[in-house]
């Protein structure tokens, strides 16, 4: 199921989902939120990801460790009290249509949140068309954009082109593997975070903008 060091990391095994609220409930104890998910979870994913690709891991152990990385992330966000007072600020989180990978963007939300802001999680797969109608609905001052996959980029250049005319004060922020600085700003995205952090790193910028 997972390689070795992936079990040691997690003290974790593909058929036992539970232990994800073992294993953090002592992790808690002297790590705050960020090094649990950077340090952590996010290695292990990106490993398993990484043995999936060089065909040393299959696809019945990807799927399971998607299942246990979000039950890892329940238990975070069961537990950990936000960081910061409400800020007020709105944003959208979205994985463009055609693309069916929210790992990214589901630690993306979990972190915002600490961090105080207001996010709708619009989910994946999702066409240009409903994310404006719900920036639109929900007055969002930031949109996040994510992107696995090369074939759907052209989604997410049409949802930023949708939503500065539809939009035009709503700022956006776009990251995934497949991303660059420089296509982030050929498709006129206003932020490019290269992971979750840069993301964190992109909301906090906006607020200090918007004081």
């Amino acid at each position: 199921y997972f390689d070795h060091e992936i079990e040691q990391r997690w003290e974790l095994t593909a058929l036992d989902l539970t232990t994800p609220s073992f294993y953090l409930d002592n992790r808690f104890t002297h790590l705050d939120i960020a090094t649990i998910i950077n340090e952590e979870i996010i290695p292990a994913i990106n490993e398993v990801g990484e043995g999936f690709e060089k065909k040393t891991v299959y696809l019945p152990s990807l799927l399971m460790s998607a299942e246990a990385a979000g039950a890892a992330f329940e238990v975070i966000k069961s537990k950990v009290s936000r960081e910061k007072e409400e800020t007020g600020i709105t944003v959208i989180l979205a994985t463009v249509k055609g693309d069916i990978h929210d790992i990214g963007k589901n630690i993306v939300k979990l972190l915002l949140e600490n961090y105080g802001a207001r996010v709708i999680d619009l989910g994946k797969d999702v066409s240009p068309e409903h994310i404006v109608a719900e920036a639109e609905r929900v007055g969002a001052d930031l949109v996040g954009l994510s992107a696995l996959m090369t074939t759907t980029l052209p989604a997410m250049e049409r949802t930023i082109k949708l939503l500065k005319e539809s939009c035009p004060r709503v700022k956006t922020m776009v990251g995934g593997a497949v991303l660059t600085p420089e296509y982030a700003d050929e498709i006129g995205a206003d932020y490019y975070g290269a992971d979750a952090m840069a993301a964190v790193k992109i909301f906090k910028s906006y607020l200090t903008v918007t004081k």
